[in-house]
């Protein structure tokens, strides 16, 4: 008997059926002996609607109301499975954030989790009943309804599980679990069995979509084991775990791409102390997170090119918070390149085997992709292409590393 947090996504409660679906997984889970608690999102899409009304009204100016209107869909799935587990003949009750609560700073939209009170809720799961938590949702200082931003859910899942001690924590989606690569582009993709926090951090951050970063890093810091499974079949699914609970450990987990980058060139900009405070400070105060950079001095040493990624979505407002400053920053020409894809291979195993960096590239040149801009971790390597060619180099870096699921 394990005491266990489930978490379902927008997709795993699309509708009625879906939740109902869902209900009759929770109440077999429950009929092996298990002790559970069920973190839920809003129905597919539901959130997308509340946030095209804000918009419609106010622009997302009072975050405070913005809040207010989106943690509804949470709420609405949380008592719509309550009852469903009801029907079932189980005990169950809806929770909301600030129910249990979530204890959260006052960031509206974007809240970070502070504390959690989890006392109540641990009571009424002990006594047998499931509890069904909205997740995405907390309370402020203030004591108003915040919201963890996008993919909070998972947040919420993990932040219950280590609250309570939890034997683990059910990340249920509509995959079967974490791939090697995006399956939807290589057709070889391999469901991996176990990959650690470290690996699932990285993936999550330079572009894999299965798991929220901020869930990651909590799980990790928490030791709390994840599981991330489908909630439409019953095979197990990917178990992030601690480095020292997997036996065998390959060299490379997998194959990332993210087509959400931008790339700055700053020309010809004077080579002098203090220039790349001066460049990268007034994008940090504006927002605008900066990923890989790269800097080439001239040969007198009096000039300098710097060559750096921001999100697509910010490359407008980078240049502005740039051009502003120009006087300052003594450059002669500014380039950017919106259409450029960032290419990652993460592992590892890289810690302790040479060649990886030049298999990725001879890879890459063997198919006549240039790599733009280099980056690199202890257990990451990252390149800037074309966007053009995204899934061939997928493809080929999959292949080269022995990925495919032929090959094995």
């Amino acid at each position: 008997m394990a005491l266990i947090v489930q978490k379902y996504g927008g997709t795993s409660v699309a509708d009625l059926d879906c939740i109902k679906l869902v209900a009759l997984r929770v109440k077999a889970l429950k009929e092996q002996g298990h002790k559970i608690a069920v973190v839920v999102s809003a129905m597919a899409g539901f959130t997308d609607q509340l946030v095209d009304w804000v918009s419609e009204i106010h622009n997302h100016n009072d975050l405070k109301e913005y809040d207010s209107v989106l943690s509804s869909g949470e709420q609405i799935t949380a008592g719509l499975l309550a009852l469903y587990l009801q029907k079932l003949g189980i005990s169950s009750r809806s929770w909301l954030g600030w129910q249990i609560p979530f204890e959260t700073n006052d960031s509206y939209s974007s809240a970070r989790i502070t504390n959690v009170i989890s006392e109540r809720l641990n009571k009424a799961i002990q006594s047998g009943e499931i509890p069904v938590v909205a997740g995405f949702q907390g309370i402020s200082s203030e004591n108003r309804i915040t919201t963890l931003g996008r993919g909070g859910s998972d947040t919420s899942a993990v932040a219950l599980a280590a609250s309570i001690g939890a034997d683990r924590c059910d990340i249920c989606t509509d995959v079967e679990g974490v791939f090697t690569a995006d399956p939807r582009i290589v057709t070889g993709a391999k469901k991996i069995d176990k990959i650690t926090y470290e690996e699932m951090l990285e993936m999550a951050s330079q572009g894999a979509k299965v798991l929220q970063t901020r869930s990651v890093e909590m799980a990790m810091k928490h030791h709390v084991p994840l599981q991330v499974l489908s909630s439409f079949s019953d095979l197990p699914g990917t178990f992030v775990v601690d480095e020292e609970n997997i036996v065998e450990q390959e060299i490379l987990s997998g194959v990332t791409y993210s087509r959400e980058e931008a790339k700055i060139t700053i020309l010809n900009m004077a080579d002098k102390p203090g220039v790349a405070a001066a460049l990268f400070g007034p994008l940090a105060e504006a927002s605008i997170n900066v990923d890989m950079i790269v800097q080439n001095v001239s040969s007198d040493g009096k000039s300098t090119d710097m060559t750096f990624t921001v999100p697509r979505n910010d490359l407008d407002k980078a240049l502005s918070v740039i051009d502003s400053d120009a006087i300052n920053l003594e450059f002669e020409r500014i380039e950017s390149d919106a259409y450029v894809a960032k290419i990652s291979v993460i592992g590892m195993g890289m810690r302790s085997h040479a060649g990886v960096a030049s298999k990725m590239f001879n890879a890459l040149g063997d198919k006549g992709i240039n790599i733009q801009v280099i980056s690199t971790s202890e257990i990451k390597i990252s390149v800037l292409v074309s966007e053009e060619y995204t899934e061939l180099a997928v493809r080929a870096l999959h292949t080269a590393y022995g990925l495919d699921a032929a090959t094995k």
